[in-house]
């Protein structure tokens, strides 16, 4: 069965270096306020961004239900056909492809084979899922023990689904690239006692991602 192409959502950088794909997660769609304020900010930094959603996440808009999103390797084929559909719209751009934790997550579970057919450069994950809520036990990780593609994941360092500490026990490739946000949850927000700030955050992440896409 044929995939749909889904909408697109395009934010074209002046001079842009490269374009990244952002999903969103299973929360909230691609135009929420932590999507619109991390694209405003990579953008910035002369990246475009492309943004869609995935069906579930699209039927909440016409339903008004707000069903669970479906299990991550059944999304795999939406976001291959949204690679097409960035392709065909944005044809000869260097493209790298992510997501805000879920969209991230489906987006590293095709990321090798995009990457060896020369469809992609890279992976970006922002927030990644590496266990379920409460549930330390359940990873999320056994395809990042050996992820050849160039990735990088920008995560919050007391991320409930994934915190410094526990990451530092995972047996994942050693070539993908962890970046620390201090104090930042799934959001990368810290607390005001941090001493950070959620803005200071954001503004991290974007600099960091435009240091690998230009790596």
């Amino acid at each position: 069965m044929s995939i749909a192409p889904p909408k697109l959502l395009h934010d074209d950088a002046q001079q842009a270096i490269a374009r990244l794909m952002l999903a969103h997660g299973a929360g909230a769609p691609m135009d929420h306020a932590w999507m619109e304020a991390m694209t405003a900010r990579l953008v910035a930094h002369r990246i475009s961004v492309t943004r869609f959603e995935f069906p579930f996440m699209a039927a909440r808009r016409t339903t008004g239900k707000r069903a669970p999103a479906p299990r991550a390797d059944k999304l795999t084929d939406d976001y291959r056909a949204a690679i097409a559909a960035v392709r065909a719209a944005r044809p000869g751009e260097r493209l790298f492809i992510g997501g805000k934790s879920l969209g991230g997550r489906v987006a590293s579970l095709i990321a090798d084979e995009v990457f060896a057919a020369g469809e992609i450069s890279g992976l970006i994950c922002l927030g990644y899922p590496f266990h379920p809520p409460k549930k330390p036990e359940n990873l999320r990780t056994a395809h990042l023990k050996v992820l050849g593609c160039p990735a990088l994941i920008i995560q919050g360092t007391r991320d409930p689904l994934g915190s410094r500490d526990e990451v530092a026990r995972y047996a994942i490739d050693e070539r993908i690239q962890l970046i620390w946000l201090e104090d930042g949850d799934h959001d990368l927000r810290p607390r005001k006692m941090s001493g950070e700030t959620f803005e200071g955050h954001l503004e991290a992440a974007a600099r960091a991602v435009r240091a690998f896409l230009a790596s």
